[in-house]
C-alpha cells in the first residue's frame, strides 16, 4: 500500500460546545470547509493539535466521519491512532480504515518509557503495520510533550517495514530532518511538523508538512510548498517569513489554547480546550491578535467565503 503525502496537511483542532463540553461537529465541519478552500493536501483528525488524548473513542470516530464526508477523494484524511497498547492501536487503525481514512498517524507508546527500547518499538510498529488496512505514518511527537525520541538508527529500521510510508517529525530541527531523509529509502516520505522550517525542510528533502500553524495560515503554508515545487524560492521564502512567527509565537509558544484563540480571532471555531488544558489569559489572547495582525492575516474562510492569511 502507498499514499502520496506531498504537500501540507492540516492537523485540525477539536471545537467543543461551550455549554455541554461535547464535540462541536458543526464547528469542526465549518473549519474543515475553510481549510479545503486552500490548496492543502488534506486533513489530520485526532492528532496532538486535535487534543486526541482528551477525546473519547466515539468522539474520534464522529470527527473522522465528519472529515471524510467533506474531504474529496483527491485529498487525504489521516487519522491519529496511536495508543499505549499495540492492541488498541491496531483496533483504531482498523476502525479508521473502515471510516474511510487514507492513512494513519501513529505516535509511539510512551507511558512505560523506560521499557520502550528500539527492539520493543520495532515489534510494536511491525505488528501495527502488518495489521493496518491502510498505510502507517510514524509520528515523532514534540519533545515538550510526554513522549520519547526516535533514534536515527531506529527510524532507518522502521522505514524498511512494509506499509510504513513516512514520518512526521515535530522536533523542529532541520539537521535532524535532513538526517532522516538521508538514512531512509527514497520512497519513505519525511514530513516536517514545525511551521517555522517548512521551506528549509523541503530544501533538504522533506515532501511536505503536517502543520498546526496551517489552522491559522492554510494559504501561506500551502503556498510555501507550491512555490518551492515550482522553483520560486523568493516566493517560498516570503511566505515562510510570514508563517514562521505565527508558529513560533502561537503554536510553539502557546500550544493548543493559542491555536484555538487564533481561530476565534479569525472567525472560525476555536473555543476553549478541554480540561485539564486551560484557555488563554486575556493578555495572551491579545498577544495572539498582535501576532496575527503583524502577519497580515485577513478574514478567514467560513463556509467557503473569503481567504485567510
Amino acid at each position: 500500500m502507498s499514499v502520496d503525502l506531498t504537500g501540507v496537511l492540516v492537523p485540525c483542532t477539536t471545537p467543543f460546545d461551550p455549554v455541554t463540553g461535547d464535540v462541536d461537529l458543526v464547528g469542526f465541519r465549518a473549519n474543515v470547509r475553510s481549510f479545503l478552500a486552500h490548496s492543502v493536501r488534506g486533513i489530520v483528525v485526532g492528532g496532538s493539535t486535535g487534543e486526541a488524548v482528551l477525546l473519547d473513542e466515539d468522539e474520534r470516530m464522529v470527527l473522522l466521519q465528519g472529515a471524510r464526508d467533506l474531504v474529496p477523494d483527491d485529498r487525504l484524511v489521516v487519522a491519529g491512532t496511536g495508543a499505549e497498547s499495540t492492541r488498541t492501536t491496531i483496533r483504531r487503525c482498523e476502525e479508521s480504515a473502515g471510516m474511510g481514512a487514507d492513512a494513519v498517524l501513529v505516535q509511539p507508546p510512551a507511558f512505560y518509557r523506560g521499557a520502550m527500547t528500539d527492539a520493543a518499538l520495532l515489534e510494536h510498529y511491525r505488528a501495527v503495520a502488518a495489521a493496518s488496512p491502510i498505510p502507517v505514518i510514524l509520528y515523532q511527537v514534540p519533545l515538550r510533550m510526554s513522549t520519547l525520541e526516535f533514534s536515527s538508527s531506529l527510524v532507518a529500521d522502521l522505514a524498511k517495514i512494509a506499509n510504513v510510508v513516512g514520518i512526521k517529525d515535530s522536533r523542529g530541527s532541520l539537521e535532524l530532518v535532513a538526517e532522516w531523509v538521508d538514512r531512509t529509502p527514497d520512497t519513505f516520505q519525511v514530513l516536517v511538523g514545525s511551521g517555522a522550517i517548512l521551506y528549509g525542510g523541503l530544501e533538504v528533502g522533506a515532501v511536505g508538512g503536517v502543520l498546526a500553524v496551517a489552522n491559522l495560515a492554510p494559504g501561506p503554508a500551502s503556498a510555501i510548498h507550491a512555490a518551492h515545487r515550482s522553483g520560486d524560492s523568493a516566493e517560498a521564502g516570503r511566505m515562510q517569513e510570514l508563517v514562521a512567527p505565527v508558529h513560533v509565537e502561537i503554536v510553539a509558544g502557546m500550544g493548543v489554547p493559542g491555536v484555538k484563540a487564533g481561530l476565534d480571532l479569525l472567525g472560525l471555531r476555536g473555543g476553549d480546550p478541554r480540561l485539564p488544558l486551560r484557555r488563554l489569559s486575556d493578555r495572551d489572547r491579545d498577544n495572539v491578535a498582535e501576532v496575527l495582525a503583524a502577519a497580515q492575516t485577513g478574514p478567514a474562510v467560513v463556509d467557503g467565503a473569503s481567504s485567510a492569511l
